[in-house]
């Protein structure tokens, strides 16, 4: 199984591709598209979406796993990042993926053990459990792989 893990946003989205086999977990790609803020909204879609659409040609997927859009304070973040989220669950569903949503709380609870973990704790845990070496720098990017992991833990649950 090959999973695409997705942290939305417009201007920053986290992007991760995790390959399971049996219980072996590997790590093929991750990386941050950090969108200009100087182009129009829709410019930066598309900028998204095509690199969204390239990663999935590259690894073919299986599994979308994204985390599910919670906003309190700014509804107009909160449209645009459901608007991007949108876009990349029909692309998931144009290439015949199953799609799977994770709340934060889930995805702490599956990669620490507890659902209120830190931003740190979260980076330690994906390190050890991936056994990745270089560190990753970027937030955005450290919860697309912990959402990936938390899709590989849920897919070990008999159903």
């Amino acid at each position: 199984m090959i999973i695409l893990g997705i942290d939305p946003g417009y201007g920053r989205l986290g992007c991760a591709v995790l390959k399971k086999e049996s219980k072996q977990e590997e790590l093929l790609d991750f990386f941050c598209i950090e969108t200009n803020p100087k182009k129009t909204y829709y410019e930066r879609i598309l900028e998204i979406t095509n690199k969204i659409e390239k990663t999935i040609n590259e690894y073919k997927p299986d599994t979308l796993a994204i985390e599910k859009v919670y906003f309190t304070n700014n509804q107009k973040t909160a449209l645009n990042v459901s608007e991007v989220k949108g876009v990349i669950i029909y692309l998931a569903l144009k290439n015949g993926m199953e799609i799977h949503e994770y709340t934060p709380l889930e995805i702490k609870s599956a990669v620490c053990g507890y659902g209120k973990a830190t931003k740190e704790q979260v980076k330690k845990m994906v390190a050890l459990l991936l056994n990745v070496k270089e560190e990753i720098k970027n937030d955005d990017t450290i919860d697309a792989i912990a959402i990936c992991l938390t899709c590989s833990a849920q897919k070990n649950i008999p159903k």
